[in-house]
């Protein structure tokens, strides 16, 4: 094909589409982490804690910024980045250089699959929320039974710490909940192309 006719334009557009719509797929499991880690901080009182995301330029809660890190480390134990050049192998086959690239439907299907970044960050955060919620609740109970206990002294601190040891509790549990995205995001991938929507 010449790459200077129409034909060639059009290949290369839905190459460019292709690899970004790679990027995006993962991108979304590592934001889910981030989602997580934002909720997390804001039950904490940490909201306010915050530090640049040296990838997108923005200021992220440091609770987020850390379960990014220990995703990405989890990445490359379970040979993410392997499975991901594999990936990118297997797509000149399912999705060969031609102008009938990716479908509608699998447009349609990444975007739908955009949920699963939020609910994948909801589950993470979920037990230190609860954990959290439930003190937030206890101190309140404790505040109108006695008044004159300065609560708010002592309250920061106690959620703090809770925060930290339900996280470090809860750590075990990110490895399985992280690799079912993971899972999830390259089997998305596996099913662009032409052919792909018929999943989801």
């Amino acid at each position: 094909i010449d790459p200077l006719s129409g034909a060639g334009v059009l290949v290369s557009a839905q190459q460019l589409l292709i690899g970004l719509l790679l990027g995006f797929l993962l991108q979304m499991v590592f934001t889910a982490l981030m989602i997580a880690g934002h909720a997390i901080a804001t039950g904490m009182g940490l909201g306010f804690a915050s530090m640049v995301d040296p990838q997108n330029g923005v200021n992220v809660p440091v609770i987020g910024q850390y379960y990014v890190t220990v995703a990405t480390l989890l990445f490359l134990a379970l040979d993410g980045h392997l499975l991901l050049i594999s990936v990118l192998a297997d797509s000149f086959h399912s999705m060969p250089v031609a102008v009938d690239g990716v479908s509608r439907q699998s447009l349609w299907d990444v975007v739908a699959w955009g949920s699963r970044m939020f609910a994948g960050g909801v589950l993470i955060a979920i037990p230190a929320v609860t954990a959290l919620l439930m003190t937030n609740i206890a101190f309140g109970v404790i505040t109108r039974a006695a008044p004159q206990l300065h609560i708010f002294n002592i309250g920061f601190p106690i959620t703090l710490a809770l925060g930290f040891v339900v996280m470090f509790l809860s750590l075990p549990e990110l490895v399985p909940q992280f690799g079912d995205l993971l899972g999830e995001a390259f089997d998305m991938i596996k099913g662009l192309g032409p052919a792909g929507g018929a999943h989801g």
